[in-house]
């Protein structure tokens, strides 16, 4: 497979995983800002953008930290470079390049897509309608991947857009894990208060792992518990360690196809291990927000040995 069209369908599985998440993450954000008063729910809308890695962008605007003014810089900014507009265009354009490599449902799929969220978001984000385009954001990208589950060849395309999917998916949930350490907890003496509980309730809301979670746990809201949940629990499609577990099968099939395993697959082999020999005592022990720093920083280091060894500017 050419890299350039490998790193078609990466990205836009990418994209499209980007776009679902940070409509999952405002979601969350707007629960959570409605239990809140105006100015605490202003700390709320912050911790979002910084999650986004978007807050120092949306600063220098001016514009103070309202539900209606973040939402419509997240997902619809004119001069935000990383809205969820900007996302589906490029994961749109990238389906176009790679089009003989999907099947006819997953371009549709794309396609439409695209088509219903541009209309959409052509006009501004309201209260009333944010609920409605915040779903509507996250069906359509739910489509396209089960388009791609239901009628893609298991072959190197599929591969790669099951990669691009989950080393984004696992950036998402880390990234998350580790704003609600640092930011959302307003100081130590809040730690088992029913604000931290409300918290890691938003945690697990913006990642779709409430309902998972309470039925593993009776219902109890515990933070190490949570932390266990989201980083070592294989059984739950969000968690670091099923996002990992996932990558290193499509890498072996790619290292099958091509009969070749690239320093990216010696990376990746590394990072899965650890994170398989990990238990929640060890990695609350070198500190949550420690562990995550270096969880990204690996992810990141995974992601562009990918794309070297399988030439995606070329």
């Amino acid at each position: 497979m050419l890299g350039r069209s490998a790193w078609g369908v990466y990205w836009m599985a990418r994209n499209l995983e980007r776009a679902e998440n940070t409509a999952r993450l405002l979601d969350a954000g707007f629960r959570m800002a409605l239990t809140r008063g105006s100015e605490a729910a202003g700390d709320e809308w912050r911790s979002v953008l910084i999650t986004l890695a978007q807050d120092a962008d949306f600063a220098a605007r001016g514009s103070d930290y309202s539900g209606v003014a973040v939402c419509n810089w997240v997902l619809r900014g004119a001069d935000n470079p990383a809205s969820v507009k900007c996302m589906i265009e490029a994961a749109r354009t990238n389906a176009r390049m790679v089009r003989t490599a999907l099947t006819r449902e997953v371009w549709e799929a794309t396609n439409e897509s695209w088509m219903i969220l541009m209309e959409a978001l052509a006009r501004k984000v309201t209260a009333g309608n944010l609920g409605e385009v915040l779903d509507l954001i996250r069906r359509q990208a739910t489509l396209v991947r089960g388009a791609m589950e239901g009628t893609m060849l298991r072959n190197d395309i599929f591969n790669f857009a099951r990669i691009g999917t989950h080393i984004e998916r696992a950036d998402n949930t880390a990234r998350i894990l580790d704003v609600k350490y640092h930011v959302l907890l307003p100081s130590l003496a809040w730690v088992g208060s029913r604000l931290d509980n409300v918290q890691w309730e938003m945690v697990l809301r913006s990642v779709a792992g409430e309902r998972a979670f309470r039925w593993l746990n009776a219902g109890v809201l515990d933070p190490r518990g949570i932390a266990e949940f989201l980083i070592l629990d294989g059984r739950f499609p969000r968690s670091l360690a099923y996002c990992y577990s996932h990558v290193a099968t499509n890498m072996q099939w790619l290292a099958k196809a091509y009969g070749d395993e690239p320093p990216s697959h010696a990376l990746l082999q590394g990072a899965n291990a650890r994170l398989a020999g990990l238990a929640t005592p060890e990695i609350f022990d070198m500190g949550l927000h420690e562990f995550i720093t270096g969880f990204l920083e690996t992810n990141r280091r995974i992601a562009e040995a990918i794309a070297a060894d399988y030439r995606f500017t070329e």
